[in-house]
Protein backbone atom coordinates (compact mmCIF):
# COMPACT_ATOMS: atom_id res chain seq x y z
CA UNK A 1 0.00 0.00 0.00
CA UNK A 2 1.28 3.53 -0.72
CA UNK A 3 2.28 5.67 2.24
CA UNK A 4 0.44 8.74 0.96
CA UNK A 5 -2.91 9.55 -0.60
CA UNK A 6 -4.01 12.54 -2.68
CA UNK A 7 -7.25 14.09 -1.42
CA UNK A 8 -8.58 16.79 -3.75
CA UNK A 9 -5.03 17.87 -4.54
CA UNK A 10 -3.68 17.61 -0.97
CA UNK A 11 -1.06 14.97 -0.14
CA UNK A 12 -1.70 13.16 3.13
CA UNK A 13 0.64 10.64 4.74
CA UNK A 14 -1.35 7.67 6.03
CA UNK A 15 1.28 6.42 8.49
CA UNK A 16 1.55 7.21 12.18
CA UNK A 17 3.70 10.09 13.45
CA UNK A 18 5.85 8.88 16.33
CA UNK A 19 8.99 10.44 17.77
CA UNK A 20 9.43 12.81 14.86
CA UNK A 21 9.19 10.24 12.07
CA UNK A 22 6.63 8.32 10.06
CA UNK A 23 5.89 4.77 11.23
CA UNK A 24 3.98 2.15 9.26
CA UNK A 25 1.90 -0.73 10.61
CA UNK A 26 1.47 -4.23 9.30
CA UNK A 27 -2.29 -3.68 9.10
CA UNK A 28 -4.46 -0.88 7.73
CA UNK A 29 -8.08 0.21 7.93
CA UNK A 30 -10.16 1.76 5.16
CA UNK A 31 -11.15 5.40 5.52
CA UNK A 32 -14.38 6.02 3.57
CA UNK A 33 -15.63 9.42 2.47
CA UNK A 34 -19.26 9.89 3.58
CA UNK A 35 -19.96 12.12 0.58
CA UNK A 36 -20.04 9.20 -1.85
CA UNK A 37 -19.22 6.21 0.41
CA UNK A 38 -16.08 5.57 -1.63
CA UNK A 39 -12.72 4.54 -0.12
CA UNK A 40 -10.56 7.58 0.53
CA UNK A 41 -7.43 6.01 2.00
CA UNK A 42 -5.88 2.93 3.55
CA UNK A 43 -4.64 4.16 6.91
CA UNK A 44 -2.08 2.54 9.20
CA UNK A 45 -3.89 0.66 11.97
CA UNK A 46 -1.98 0.91 15.22
CA UNK A 47 -2.35 -1.08 18.38
CA UNK A 48 -0.54 -1.70 21.64
CA UNK A 49 2.93 -1.76 20.03
CA UNK A 50 2.52 1.59 18.29
CA UNK A 51 0.95 3.15 21.38
CA UNK A 52 3.86 1.97 23.52
CA UNK A 53 6.31 3.40 21.01
CA UNK A 54 4.50 6.74 20.95
CA UNK A 55 4.24 7.02 24.74
CA UNK A 56 7.94 6.20 25.07
CA UNK A 57 8.79 8.92 22.54
CA UNK A 58 6.58 11.39 24.42
CA UNK A 59 8.19 10.48 27.74
CA UNK A 60 11.65 10.93 26.28
CA UNK A 61 10.73 14.37 24.92
CA UNK A 62 8.93 15.55 28.03
CA UNK A 63 11.83 16.80 30.14
CA UNK A 64 13.23 19.07 27.43
CA UNK A 65 9.84 20.46 26.40
CA UNK A 66 8.72 21.04 30.00
CA UNK A 67 11.97 22.85 30.81
CA UNK A 68 11.85 25.08 27.73
CA UNK A 69 11.33 28.76 28.67
CA UNK A 70 7.72 29.85 28.34
CA UNK A 71 8.40 32.45 25.66
CA UNK A 72 10.23 29.91 23.52
CA UNK A 73 7.51 27.31 23.93
CA UNK A 74 4.83 29.88 23.14
CA UNK A 75 6.78 31.00 20.08
CA UNK A 76 6.77 27.48 18.64
CA UNK A 77 3.03 27.16 19.24
CA UNK A 78 2.50 30.48 17.46
CA UNK A 79 4.40 29.08 14.49
CA UNK A 80 2.11 26.02 14.58
CA UNK A 81 -0.86 28.40 14.42
CA UNK A 82 0.76 30.27 11.53
CA UNK A 83 1.25 26.98 9.69
CA UNK A 84 -2.39 26.06 10.21
CA UNK A 85 -3.52 29.43 8.89
CA UNK A 86 -1.24 29.06 5.88
CA UNK A 87 -2.61 25.62 5.05
CA UNK A 88 -6.21 26.30 6.08
CA UNK A 89 -7.62 25.65 2.61
CA UNK A 90 -5.84 22.30 2.38
CA UNK A 91 -7.05 21.31 5.84
CA UNK A 92 -10.61 22.39 4.98
CA UNK A 93 -10.72 20.41 1.75
CA UNK A 94 -9.34 17.24 3.34
CA UNK A 95 -11.63 17.35 6.37
CA UNK A 96 -14.69 17.96 4.20
CA UNK A 97 -13.93 14.85 2.17
CA UNK A 98 -13.13 12.90 5.32
CA UNK A 99 -16.16 13.67 7.51
CA UNK A 100 -18.69 15.29 5.15
CA UNK A 101 -19.01 18.63 6.97
CA UNK A 102 -19.61 21.80 4.97
CA UNK A 103 -16.55 23.13 3.16
CA UNK A 104 -17.70 26.71 3.61
CA UNK A 105 -17.93 26.19 7.39
CA UNK A 106 -14.44 24.76 7.47
CA UNK A 107 -13.16 27.75 5.54
CA UNK A 108 -15.09 30.40 7.45
CA UNK A 109 -14.94 29.26 11.07
CA UNK A 110 -13.57 25.80 11.81
CA UNK A 111 -10.00 26.08 10.51
CA UNK A 112 -9.51 29.63 11.85
CA UNK A 113 -10.56 28.25 15.24
CA UNK A 114 -7.99 25.44 14.87
CA UNK A 115 -5.19 27.99 14.60
CA UNK A 116 -6.67 30.02 17.46
CA UNK A 117 -6.60 26.95 19.72
CA UNK A 118 -2.80 27.16 19.64
CA UNK A 119 -2.48 30.94 19.54
CA UNK A 120 -4.80 31.62 22.47
CA UNK A 121 -3.15 29.20 24.88
CA UNK A 122 0.35 30.22 23.78
CA UNK A 123 -0.52 33.81 24.68
CA UNK A 124 -2.14 32.76 27.92
CA UNK A 125 0.96 30.76 28.89
CA UNK A 126 3.09 33.89 28.79
CA UNK A 127 0.88 35.59 31.37
CA UNK A 128 -0.05 32.58 33.50
CA UNK A 129 0.62 33.43 37.13
CA UNK A 130 -0.97 33.68 40.53
CA UNK A 131 -0.17 36.37 43.11
CA UNK A 132 1.80 35.09 46.08
CA UNK A 133 -0.19 34.55 49.25
CA UNK A 134 0.91 35.24 52.80
CA UNK A 135 0.02 33.40 55.99
CA UNK A 136 1.61 34.23 59.38
CA UNK A 137 4.61 35.77 57.64
CA UNK A 138 5.09 32.76 55.34
CA UNK A 139 4.97 33.27 51.59
CA UNK A 140 3.03 30.80 49.40
CA UNK A 141 3.81 30.55 45.70
CA UNK A 142 1.33 28.75 43.42
CA UNK A 143 2.68 27.35 40.16
CA UNK A 144 1.44 25.22 37.28
CA UNK A 145 3.90 22.39 36.63
CA UNK A 146 3.71 20.22 33.48
CA UNK A 147 2.08 16.89 34.30
CA UNK A 148 3.61 14.56 31.71
CA UNK A 149 2.30 12.65 28.70
CA UNK A 150 -1.25 13.57 27.69
CA UNK A 151 -3.51 11.25 25.69
CA UNK A 152 -6.03 13.02 23.44
CA UNK A 153 -8.80 10.91 21.88
CA UNK A 154 -11.24 12.87 19.73
CA UNK A 155 -14.41 12.32 17.65
CA UNK A 156 -15.20 12.57 13.96
CA UNK A 157 -17.74 15.40 13.86
CA UNK A 158 -15.10 18.16 14.15
CA UNK A 159 -11.90 16.12 14.38
CA UNK A 160 -9.18 18.74 14.02
CA UNK A 161 -10.90 21.55 15.91
CA UNK A 162 -11.84 19.34 18.87
CA UNK A 163 -8.38 17.73 18.93
CA UNK A 164 -6.47 21.01 18.93
CA UNK A 165 -8.81 22.44 21.58
CA UNK A 166 -7.03 19.90 23.85
CA UNK A 167 -3.62 19.62 22.16
CA UNK A 168 -3.07 23.39 22.25
CA UNK A 169 -3.32 23.86 26.04
CA UNK A 170 -1.65 20.51 26.77
CA UNK A 171 1.43 21.55 24.78
CA UNK A 172 1.33 25.09 26.17
CA UNK A 173 1.33 23.60 29.68
CA UNK A 174 4.58 21.80 28.88
CA UNK A 175 3.09 18.35 28.41
CA UNK A 176 3.81 16.05 25.51
CA UNK A 177 0.92 14.51 23.58
CA UNK A 178 -0.14 11.24 22.00
CA UNK A 179 -3.24 11.83 19.88
CA UNK A 180 -5.56 9.13 18.60
CA UNK A 181 -7.73 10.58 15.80
CA UNK A 182 -11.15 9.11 14.94
CA UNK A 183 -11.09 6.17 12.55
CA UNK A 184 -13.98 7.71 10.59
CA UNK A 185 -12.03 10.94 9.93
CA UNK A 186 -8.29 10.58 10.69
CA UNK A 187 -6.56 12.49 7.91
CA UNK A 188 -6.23 16.08 9.17
CA UNK A 189 -4.37 14.84 12.27
CA UNK A 190 -1.65 13.63 9.93
CA UNK A 191 -1.48 17.03 8.25
CA UNK A 192 -1.21 18.65 11.69
CA UNK A 193 1.87 16.51 12.37
CA UNK A 194 3.50 17.89 9.21
CA UNK A 195 2.70 21.43 10.35
CA UNK A 196 4.25 20.89 13.78
CA UNK A 197 7.52 19.76 12.18
CA UNK A 198 7.70 22.86 10.03
CA UNK A 199 7.02 24.97 13.13
CA UNK A 200 10.01 23.48 14.93
CA UNK A 201 8.22 21.34 17.50
CA UNK A 202 10.86 18.93 18.89
CA UNK A 203 10.52 15.22 17.99
CA UNK A 204 8.29 13.26 20.35
CA UNK A 205 6.46 16.27 21.74
CA UNK A 206 3.47 15.53 19.48
CA UNK A 207 2.63 12.02 18.27
CA UNK A 208 -0.25 10.56 16.27
CA UNK A 209 -1.31 6.91 16.48
CA UNK A 210 -4.12 6.00 14.11
CA UNK A 211 -6.32 2.98 14.56
CA UNK A 212 -9.59 1.56 15.81
CA UNK A 213 -10.97 2.35 19.23
CA UNK A 214 -10.87 -1.20 20.67
CA UNK A 215 -7.23 -1.51 19.61
CA UNK A 216 -5.33 1.79 19.58
CA UNK A 217 -7.78 3.65 21.80
CA UNK A 218 -7.96 0.91 24.41
CA UNK A 219 -4.18 0.54 24.54
CA UNK A 220 -3.69 4.29 24.94
CA UNK A 221 -6.30 4.53 27.70
CA UNK A 222 -4.67 1.77 29.75
CA UNK A 223 -1.02 2.74 29.25
CA UNK A 224 0.69 3.40 32.61
CA UNK A 225 2.83 6.17 31.10
CA UNK A 226 -0.17 8.47 30.52
CA UNK A 227 -0.56 11.27 33.07
CA UNK A 228 -3.61 13.07 31.63
CA UNK A 229 -6.48 11.73 29.53
CA UNK A 230 -8.77 13.94 27.45
CA UNK A 231 -11.64 12.34 25.55
CA UNK A 232 -14.52 13.68 23.50
CA UNK A 233 -17.15 11.18 22.41
CA UNK A 234 -19.90 8.89 23.62
CA UNK A 235 -20.86 7.98 27.16
CA UNK A 236 -20.29 4.21 26.71
CA UNK A 237 -16.79 4.77 25.32
CA UNK A 238 -16.02 7.17 28.17
CA UNK A 239 -16.95 4.43 30.62
CA UNK A 240 -14.48 2.04 29.00
CA UNK A 241 -11.74 4.68 29.01
CA UNK A 242 -12.36 5.58 32.65
CA UNK A 243 -12.18 1.92 33.66
CA UNK A 244 -8.94 1.45 31.74
CA UNK A 245 -7.34 4.61 33.16
CA UNK A 246 -8.49 4.07 36.75
CA UNK A 247 -5.75 1.60 37.85
CA UNK A 248 -3.16 4.19 36.85
CA UNK A 249 -4.99 6.99 38.74
CA UNK A 250 -5.02 9.17 35.64
CA UNK A 251 -7.05 12.40 35.80
CA UNK A 252 -9.61 12.50 32.99
CA UNK A 253 -11.45 15.26 31.17
CA UNK A 254 -14.54 14.04 29.32
CA UNK A 255 -16.77 15.96 26.92
CA UNK A 256 -19.62 13.58 26.19
CA UNK A 257 -23.11 13.56 24.80
CA UNK A 258 -25.92 16.04 24.96
CA UNK A 259 -29.69 16.25 24.65
CA UNK A 260 -30.09 19.98 25.00
CA UNK A 261 -33.30 21.98 24.94
CA UNK A 262 -34.25 25.18 23.13
CA UNK A 263 -36.83 27.01 25.27
CA UNK A 264 -39.01 29.46 23.35
CA UNK A 265 -41.19 31.71 25.47
CA UNK A 266 -44.22 33.57 24.16
CA UNK A 267 -42.42 36.91 24.56
CA UNK A 268 -39.47 35.78 22.42
CA UNK A 269 -38.14 37.53 19.36
CA UNK A 270 -40.11 35.33 16.97
CA UNK A 271 -37.77 35.47 13.98
CA UNK A 272 -34.74 34.84 16.18
CA UNK A 273 -36.39 31.81 17.76
CA UNK A 274 -37.29 30.36 14.36
CA UNK A 275 -33.78 30.93 13.06
CA UNK A 276 -32.19 29.29 16.10
CA UNK A 277 -34.48 26.27 15.80
CA UNK A 278 -33.57 25.67 12.15
CA UNK A 279 -29.90 26.32 12.94
CA UNK A 280 -29.89 23.06 14.94
CA UNK A 281 -29.67 21.19 11.62
CA UNK A 282 -26.10 22.46 11.28
CA UNK A 283 -23.55 19.72 10.44
CA UNK A 284 -26.53 17.42 9.80
CA UNK A 285 -27.26 17.47 13.53
CA UNK A 286 -23.88 15.93 14.37
CA UNK A 287 -23.19 18.51 17.08
CA UNK A 288 -23.03 17.58 20.75
CA UNK A 289 -24.17 21.08 21.79
CA UNK A 290 -27.20 21.09 19.53
CA UNK A 291 -30.61 21.95 21.03
CA UNK A 292 -32.63 19.16 19.47
CA UNK A 293 -35.50 19.29 21.98
CA UNK A 294 -37.58 22.32 21.01
CA UNK A 295 -39.78 23.42 23.94
CA UNK A 296 -42.23 26.17 23.01
CA UNK A 297 -44.84 27.95 25.15
CA UNK A 298 -48.36 26.76 24.37
CA UNK A 299 -49.82 30.02 23.10
CA UNK A 300 -47.03 30.37 20.53
CA UNK A 301 -46.74 26.72 19.50
CA UNK A 302 -48.90 26.59 16.36
CA UNK A 303 -47.55 29.75 14.77
CA UNK A 304 -43.99 28.88 15.73
CA UNK A 305 -44.08 25.34 14.32
CA UNK A 306 -45.58 26.59 11.05
CA UNK A 307 -42.78 29.16 10.67
CA UNK A 308 -40.06 26.63 11.53
CA UNK A 309 -41.45 24.17 8.98
CA UNK A 310 -41.60 26.84 6.30
CA UNK A 311 -37.99 27.82 6.85
CA UNK A 312 -36.75 24.23 7.28
CA UNK A 313 -38.34 23.13 4.01
CA UNK A 314 -36.19 25.71 2.25
CA UNK A 315 -32.94 24.29 3.69
CA UNK A 316 -30.68 23.04 0.89
CA UNK A 317 -29.26 19.56 1.35
CA UNK A 318 -26.47 18.26 -0.84
CA UNK A 319 -22.76 17.89 -1.47
CA UNK A 320 -20.84 19.68 1.31
CA UNK A 321 -18.42 21.14 -1.24
CA UNK A 322 -21.25 23.08 -2.92
CA UNK A 323 -21.43 26.61 -1.43
CA UNK A 324 -25.24 26.48 -1.60
CA UNK A 325 -25.48 23.41 0.65
CA UNK A 326 -26.74 23.98 4.20
CA UNK A 327 -27.14 20.38 5.38
CA UNK A 328 -24.84 17.60 4.27
CA UNK A 329 -24.59 13.86 4.93
CA UNK A 330 -24.11 11.67 7.98
CA UNK A 331 -20.62 10.37 8.63
CA UNK A 332 -20.98 6.62 8.01
CA UNK A 333 -23.41 3.88 7.06
CA UNK A 334 -23.46 2.57 10.64
CA UNK A 335 -24.31 6.00 12.03
CA UNK A 336 -26.93 6.54 9.31
CA UNK A 337 -28.71 3.33 10.32
CA UNK A 338 -28.53 4.32 13.97
CA UNK A 339 -30.17 7.70 13.33
CA UNK A 340 -32.87 6.16 11.17
CA UNK A 341 -33.54 3.55 13.84
CA UNK A 342 -34.35 6.27 16.38
CA UNK A 343 -36.72 7.99 13.95
CA UNK A 344 -38.54 4.84 12.85
CA UNK A 345 -39.06 3.71 16.45
CA UNK A 346 -40.46 7.13 17.33
CA UNK A 347 -42.87 7.00 14.39
CA UNK A 348 -43.95 3.49 15.34
CA UNK A 349 -44.62 4.74 18.89
CA UNK A 350 -47.03 7.40 17.61
CA UNK A 351 -44.94 10.45 16.70
CA UNK A 352 -45.71 12.32 13.48
CA UNK A 353 -43.05 13.52 11.09
CA UNK A 354 -44.03 17.13 10.46
CA UNK A 355 -40.91 17.26 8.27
CA UNK A 356 -38.72 14.54 6.82
CA UNK A 357 -38.78 11.28 8.69
CA UNK A 358 -36.33 9.19 6.71
CA UNK A 359 -33.48 9.02 4.20
CA UNK A 360 -33.30 11.56 1.41
CA UNK A 361 -34.28 9.31 -1.49
CA UNK A 362 -33.37 11.88 -4.12
CA UNK A 363 -29.76 12.20 -2.95
CA UNK A 364 -29.33 8.64 -1.73
CA UNK A 365 -26.19 7.59 0.06
CA UNK A 366 -25.81 8.92 3.60
CA UNK A 367 -28.09 11.93 3.21
CA UNK A 368 -30.82 11.97 5.85
CA UNK A 369 -33.73 14.40 5.60
CA UNK A 370 -33.95 17.20 8.15
CA UNK A 371 -36.66 15.81 10.41
CA UNK A 372 -39.09 17.35 12.90
CA UNK A 373 -41.15 15.01 15.07
CA UNK A 374 -44.23 15.99 17.05
CA UNK A 375 -46.03 15.20 19.26
CA UNK A 376 -43.62 13.17 21.37
CA UNK A 377 -44.43 12.11 24.94
CA UNK A 378 -42.15 12.95 27.89
CA UNK A 379 -39.74 10.15 28.70
CA UNK A 380 -39.85 8.59 25.22
CA UNK A 381 -36.63 7.39 23.66
CA UNK A 382 -36.52 10.12 21.04
CA UNK A 383 -36.44 12.86 23.72
CA UNK A 384 -34.12 11.10 26.17
CA UNK A 385 -31.40 9.54 24.01
CA UNK A 386 -28.79 11.36 21.92
CA UNK A 387 -29.64 10.80 18.25
CA UNK A 388 -26.76 12.88 16.81
CA UNK A 389 -28.50 13.51 13.54
CA UNK A 390 -30.76 16.12 11.87
CA UNK A 391 -33.75 15.24 14.07
CA UNK A 392 -35.69 17.76 16.18
CA UNK A 393 -38.61 17.12 18.49
CA UNK A 394 -41.21 19.74 19.42
CA UNK A 395 -43.03 19.82 22.77
CA UNK A 396 -45.06 22.51 24.51
CA UNK A 397 -45.01 23.94 28.03
CA UNK A 398 -47.40 26.11 30.07
CA UNK A 399 -45.11 28.25 32.23
CA UNK A 400 -41.57 28.73 33.50
CA UNK A 401 -41.75 25.94 36.04
CA UNK A 402 -42.83 23.37 33.49
CA UNK A 403 -40.29 24.65 30.96
CA UNK A 404 -37.44 24.25 33.44
CA UNK A 405 -38.67 20.83 34.55
CA UNK A 406 -38.84 19.60 30.94
CA UNK A 407 -35.47 21.07 30.02
CA UNK A 408 -33.82 19.45 33.05
CA UNK A 409 -35.57 16.10 32.53
CA UNK A 410 -32.51 14.50 30.97
CA UNK A 411 -29.47 12.50 32.07
CA UNK A 412 -27.34 14.94 30.07
CA UNK A 413 -26.41 18.51 30.87
CA UNK A 414 -24.07 19.89 28.24
CA UNK A 415 -25.97 23.00 27.13
CA UNK A 416 -29.31 24.78 26.96
CA UNK A 417 -30.64 27.65 24.85
CA UNK A 418 -33.53 29.96 25.62
CA UNK A 419 -35.25 32.81 23.77
CA UNK A 420 -37.17 35.42 25.74
CA UNK A 421 -37.81 39.14 25.63
CA UNK A 422 -37.95 39.45 29.41
CA UNK A 423 -34.53 40.07 31.05
CA UNK A 424 -35.85 39.07 34.48
CA UNK A 425 -37.12 35.78 33.09
CA UNK A 426 -33.76 35.24 31.39
CA UNK A 427 -32.03 35.55 34.77
CA UNK A 428 -34.53 33.36 36.61
CA UNK A 429 -34.69 30.54 34.11
CA UNK A 430 -31.00 30.41 33.20
CA UNK A 431 -30.13 30.10 36.90
CA UNK A 432 -32.38 27.04 37.18
CA UNK A 433 -31.21 25.22 34.05
CA UNK A 434 -28.81 22.35 34.69
CA UNK A 435 -26.20 22.69 31.96
CA UNK A 436 -22.55 23.53 31.49
CA UNK A 437 -23.40 26.32 29.03
CA UNK A 438 -26.62 28.33 28.75
CA UNK A 439 -27.22 30.63 25.78
CA UNK A 440 -29.82 33.37 26.09
CA UNK A 441 -31.08 34.82 22.78
CA UNK A 442 -27.99 33.45 21.02
CA UNK A 443 -26.30 30.15 20.19
CA UNK A 444 -22.80 28.73 19.82
CA UNK A 445 -20.98 31.78 21.23
CA UNK A 446 -18.08 31.16 23.65
CA UNK A 447 -14.73 32.72 24.36
CA UNK A 448 -11.79 30.32 24.65
CA UNK A 449 -11.11 31.68 28.11
CA UNK A 450 -14.53 30.61 29.43
CA UNK A 451 -15.04 27.21 31.09
CA UNK A 452 -16.57 24.48 28.97
CA UNK A 453 -17.92 21.11 30.02
CA UNK A 454 -21.08 19.29 30.96
CA UNK A 455 -23.17 18.16 33.89
CA UNK A 456 -24.55 14.68 34.48
CA UNK A 457 -23.67 12.22 31.73
CA UNK A 458 -22.38 15.03 29.54
CA UNK A 459 -18.92 14.84 31.01
CA UNK A 460 -16.37 15.36 33.73
CA UNK A 461 -14.44 18.57 34.35
CA UNK A 462 -14.09 21.92 32.64
CA UNK A 463 -11.60 23.16 30.06
CA UNK A 464 -10.93 26.64 28.71
CA UNK A 465 -8.75 29.47 30.00
CA UNK A 466 -7.10 28.70 33.33
CA UNK A 467 -9.37 25.66 33.68
CA UNK A 468 -7.34 24.00 30.91
CA UNK A 469 -4.06 24.70 32.68
CA UNK A 470 -5.56 23.49 35.96
CA UNK A 471 -6.27 20.16 34.27
CA UNK A 472 -3.13 19.70 32.16
CA UNK A 473 -0.78 20.75 34.99
CA UNK A 474 0.09 19.63 38.47
CA UNK A 475 -0.69 22.69 40.57
CA UNK A 476 1.95 23.20 43.24
CA UNK A 477 2.03 25.36 46.36
CA UNK A 478 5.52 26.20 47.66
CA UNK A 479 5.64 27.75 51.14
CA UNK A 480 8.66 29.87 52.16
CA UNK A 481 9.37 30.47 55.83
CA UNK A 482 9.94 34.07 56.95
CA UNK A 483 13.35 35.48 57.77
CA UNK A 484 16.80 34.91 56.38
CA UNK A 485 18.42 31.77 55.01
CA UNK A 486 20.82 29.53 56.91
CA UNK A 487 23.64 28.07 54.86
CA UNK A 488 23.87 24.23 54.86
CA UNK A 489 25.96 22.88 57.72
CA UNK A 490 25.92 26.17 59.65
CA UNK A 491 23.21 25.46 62.13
Amino acid sequence: MPDTVIVDGATVDTRHWIGGRRVASARTFTDISPIDEQPLAEVAAGGAAEVAQAVEAAQHAFAGWAAMPRDERAGILHRVADGIDKRAEELAVVETRDNGSLLRSHRRSVMPRVGMNFRFFADMLRDLSHPDREIRGHRERITWDPAGVTAVITPWNAPLMLATWRIGPALAAGNTVVAKPPEWAPLTASLLADITVQAGLPPGVFNVVQGLGPEAGAALSAHPGIRRMSFTGSVPTAGLIAAAAAPNIVPVSFELGGKSALLVFADADFDLAVRLAVEQFDNAGQVCLGAFRILVQEQLAGEFLAAVLERARAVVQGDPRDPATEVSCLVSRAHFERVDGFVQRALAAGATAALGGGPNRELGGLFYQPTILTPVPPGSEIVTEEVFGPVLTVQTFRDEDQAVAMANDTRFGLAATMVTGDPDRAERVSARLRAGTVWVNCFFVRDLGAPFGGSGRSGIGREGGTHSFDFYCDIKNTVFAPGGWTAPGKG
